[in-house]
This record gives structure tokens, C-alpha cells and sequence, in this order.
């Protein structure tokens, strides 16, 4: 069986922020001093500069989701074999730098008691006529924590996170009652700018000449078929306070 012609692949993004056991809701130097209940982007390799990286959902409140990058495959040759899709690398600042996929998440809570960050596909990827990619994984690898802050960090999920359920919940971070308080971006990958000493995953790629991030990718069966259109899917990510 032969393919030809391209697909774009993307995801949409939503964020959540959970309170309690039970409820539930579908400058350089320091970014912050005072909760003033808005916190501004900041570079997940350079915490100590902000950015403008461009519309994304966020949450309210003193433990709140600031940002969450999109998710882009663009578009890709539809082949019968290795299909391993990268996603495209974020451009953020002016100067477009490429950064790997990035959260940020702020704690200004007076009483911090820890927070879990979680993500979860809400479907799988499809066309807007239901075509499928049935068995299509979702990998997220080398998470790494960073902040301007002298907080300790959160713990980061090191091991890939191959989204194999869809609607099963993964945790992605967490903090205990000493650890990630303020600002703190979770990051999928890094680019070679980076000086925490994370393995370097944005590259670019020789066929497209696009800038591709290794730490994120989509990886579709061989026996899948593939029809050459627009695949969406949904990403809810996952705020709650630790008890």
C-alpha cells in the first residue's frame, strides 16, 4: 500500500484548575514580588527574562496555570513506515528563540501545602470528518523544572510519557509543601541556549527546514490509515492542590 501528499497534525489545549478534594473548574530580575493575580511569561531556559509567546488558556487564583504552548506538528509526508512525527520547536520573544513545549505555573498561596500538575488527551487525533489515527501515541520525554527563584524545585517526571489512554489522567510535576513556590515553567526538551545542562532536542530538520522539538512527539501505526488532512485532538492539563 502506497500514501502520498501531506497532513497537518495539531492539538488544542485546555487547562483545569482543581481546589480541594472535590471541586473542580472545566521584567527582568523577579517576575513577581506580590500576587497581583496575573504573572507574565517568563523563558523556560532564561527564567529571568519575559517573554511574549502568544495567546495560550490559563486558569485564576494564587495556584493558577499561567501558559501552556501549543502543541503543532505542521504538516508532514504520510509514509508507510516510521511514522514518528517531532513537534515543531516554540518560537517565543521577539527574537523568535526555540524553546521546547513549556507550562508555567505560578503558587502564591499564603498556606502551600504542594500542587500536582497533570495532563490528560481528551481524544484521539481526527479530522473534522472523523477520519482517525487509531493507536497514534502522544510522547512527552526530558521534563525538566526551571525558575529565577531560589524555591526548591518541583519534581519533574524524568521517564517518556506515552499518552497510550485516552482519558486516562498522567502526572507530569509535583511540589510538597517546601518546594515550588512562585514561578516555575515545566519544560519537554531544550535547545542548545540552554545552560542547565539538559540534553539538547531541538534540531532542525533537514527535509522540511523547519525547527523541530525531539522531546515531543507523535508516533502513528503503520497500519493506520492516513488520509491527507487537518488531525486535531484536545489536551487538558491539570492543576490541583496536594492535600
Amino acid at each position: 500500500m502506497s500514501f502520498a501528499g501531506t497532513l497537518i497534525i495539531l492539538s488544542i489545549m485546555s487547562v483545569t484548575s482543581a481546589f480541594g478534594e472535590s471541586a473542580t473548574l472545566d521584567q527582568k530580575g523577579n517576575v513577581t514580588v506580590d500576587d497581583s493575580g496575573k504573572t507574565e511569561i517568563v523563558d523556560p531556559e532564561k527564567p529571568e527574562e519575559v517573554i511574549e509567546p502568544g495567546p495560550s488558556p490559563s486558569t485564576s487564583g494564587s495556584l493558577r496555570i499561567d501558559y501552556v504552548s501549543s502543541l503543532d506538528f505542521g504538516k508532514v509526508k504520510v509514509t508507510e513506515t516510521n511514522r514518528v512525527y517531532p513537534t515543531l520547536a516554540n518560537k517565543v520573544g521577539t527574537e523568535g528563540k526555540l524553546r521546547g513545549t513549556f507550562i508555567q505555573v505560578s503558587d502564591f498561596r499564603e498556606k502551600r501545602t504542594g500542587w500536582s500538575l497533570q495532563v490528560k488527551q481528551e481524544t484521539q487525533f481526527k479530522t473534522d470528518t472523523y477520519d482517525e489515527l487509531t493507536g497514534a501515541v502522544l510522547s512527552l520525554d526530558k521534563g525538566w523544572a526551571n525558575s529565577s527563584s531560589s524555591n526548591n524545585s518541583p519534581s519533574v517526571t524524568r521517564d517518556t510519557l506515552a499518552i497510550n489512554n485516552i482519558g486516562q489522567v498522567y502526572e507530569v510535576a509535583r511540589a510538597d509543601e517546601t518546594s515550588g513556590a512562585g514561578v516555575w515553567t515545566i519544560a519537554f526538551g531544550a535547545s542548545k541556549e540552554n545552560d542547565k545542562n539538559q540534553p539538547v532536542t531541538i534540531e532542525n530538520n533537514q527535509k522540511s527546514g523547519k525547527s523541530v522539538n525531539q522531546a515531543v512527539s507523535l508516533k502513528v501505526p503503520d497500519a493506520t490509515k492516513i488520509v491527507a488532512k487537518e488531525y486535531q485532538t484536545k489536551m487538558t492539563w491539570i492543576l490541583s492542590e496536594a492535600p
